[in-house]
């Protein structure tokens, strides 16, 4: 029991190290650009924060330089008096800023870039990380190939509906090669871009064009997906083909017996191709009380046992996610995260489709993904950290007032205009952003605290299913 304590706590503590160096450390790179970049230039650096608001602690460096960690850890500042008018948020200046003498648009250029570009550079370093170790993906999600259609799927409402891949006519064994003409190369970039799709019919349905490839022809099939599960997003209903891997096995079972091994590779039961989870579990139940064949792959050469069930669909083995580890290069890595944030950023805006600010996560929810993905393992950490700072970049570059971009739209008006805009202007507009944004942080708070909520509950439902009741005395 205690050792048992003392590697649970020792995991946490693993995890919450993780989500403080990868979270915090896209937020220190992303202002660590905007600090050295300003040093570089000649401006003068009066305050480097990591968060906003009140001081947790501070100090001031022998440089002159305020150093402090604020808070509301939803992000960072660097106050910079000659390149803007930030006080609104970054708090009054202690320093005369009138003898500072102004700095030149280039200057001002490459200190507002400079935080998106360290982003950048930290997420490169850390896919070269990734192209060297590896990045683990269930196989269930590495293959674009139909196993199984499901007869029916609930809609939003909650109502039992037939599946739009049955209506459309999909089959087992069809690969999908492109979802509205664009390719996929794993079943996670067909959920991401039937969500993501945007298609409607001449009536007013939702439609999302997928080709495929049967035996050896290519087909356009036009499909009708639903709006279903808890985030209401566009769902067709089938599952991909996944290598049923040997987990655990119950000393005494009825697998053990049979003389199943650990690592074997579940491939039929009784004769017929078991290719996903669900349908391994209707083999066995299928076969309750009675001899079955199960046929399976122990390094790489083919066995078949003979399994006698007991009257329980429990045979004693637990079935892990088939793994592979890819090595994709750091550019495409970097490439494929841009892709994903432009993609979501037009899925938000378009008024076709079905995306909107509550399917999206502020600091709470990309937190929550720290601490899910640490746990699962550092490849995956350090995979959500290249795209949390690749959505960083992008998103402080957009020309919105107070963030990079807006600061960078400032300076280039200012510039063709040849003289600056009014303080008060760019107060005014940087007040009312700074109002709009911490509005939609709250309110996409809000969603991501019910998600979590939400997913509490569901875990800990399913640990009551699992854990048998005690005996009557």
């Amino acid at each position: 029991m205690t050792s048992d304590l003392l590697s649970i706590a020792l995991a946490n503590i693993w995890v919450a190290f993780l989500v403080v160096l990868l979270f915090g450390g896209s937020i220190f790179v992303h202002e660590l650009g905007h600090f050295l970049a300003a040093r570089r230039r000649g401006a003068h650096v009066e305050r480097f924060s990591i968060g906003f608001g009140p001081p947790i602690f501070k100090w001031r460096g022998k440089d002159g330089v305020e150093y402090r960690v604020s808070w509301l850890p939803l992000g960072g500042y660097v106050m910079l008096p000659q390149l803007a008018d930030l006080g609104s948020i970054e708090g009054e200046r202690s320093a005369d800023t009138a003898p500072l003498p102004p700095v030149s648009y280039t200057t001002k250029m490459i200190v507002f870039a400079a935080g998106a570009a360290f982003n950048i550079v930290f997420a490169f370093l850390l896919a070269c990380v990734i192209w060297i170790i590896g990045q683990p993906a269930a196989t269930g999600f590495t293959s674009t190939t139909i196993a199984e259609i499901a007869p029916t799927l609930k809609n939003a409402a909650g109502q039992e509906v037939v599946s739009p891949a049955v209506k459309a006519g999909l089959k087992p064994g069809d690969v999908i090669l492109m979802v509205d003409r664009e390719p996929v190369a794993t079943f996670a970039d067909i959920v991401e871009h039937l969500a993501l799709s945007s298609g409607w019919t001449r009536q007013g349905e939702r439609e999302t064009i997928f080709t495929v490839r049967r035996g050896k022809e290519q087909l356009e099939v036009s499909i009708l997906p639903i709006l279903s599960g808890d985030e209401s997003v566009r769902k067709v209903g089938f599952s991909t083909v996944a290598k049923l891997l040997v987990g655990r096995i119950t000393p005494g079972s009825p697998a053990e017996v049979a003389g199943i091994k650990l690592n074997d590779l579940i491939t039929a039961v009784n004769e017929t191709t078991t290719l996903t989870y669900p349908q391994l579990t209707e083999a066995l139940k299928a076969a309750i009380g009675r001899p079955l064949t199960i046929s399976v792959l122990r390094a790489n050469t083919p066995i078949k046992l003979t399994l006698i069930s007991s009257k329980e669909i429990d045979v004693g083995l637990a079935i892990k996610s088939g793994v592979s580890y890819v090595h994709p290069n750091p550019f495409s890595q970097i490439a494929d995260c841009v892709v994903k944030t432009f993609r979501t950023l037009w899925a938000l805006i378009n008024p076709k489709s079905d995306i909107g600010l509550s399917h999206l996560s502020g600091p709470i929810g990309i937190i929550d993904n720290f601490v899910a993905v640490s746990r699962a393992g550092l490849p995956l950490a350090l995979w959500f950290t290249i795209l949390v700072n690749v959505n960083l970049a992008v998103f402080n570059l957009l020309p919105i007032p107070v963030l990079d971009g807006g600061q960078m739209l400032f300076a280039s008006i200012s510039q063709i205009r040849g003289r600056p805009l009014p303080v008060s202007l760019m107060i005014k507009a940087q007040s009312t952003f700074l109002v709009l944004l911490f509005s939609m942080v709250l309110y996409v708070s809000f969603f991501d605290v019910r998600r979590i909520v939400r997913d509490v509950k569901d875990q800990r439902a399913t640990e009551a299913v699992a854990t048998p009741a005690p005996a009557a005395k």
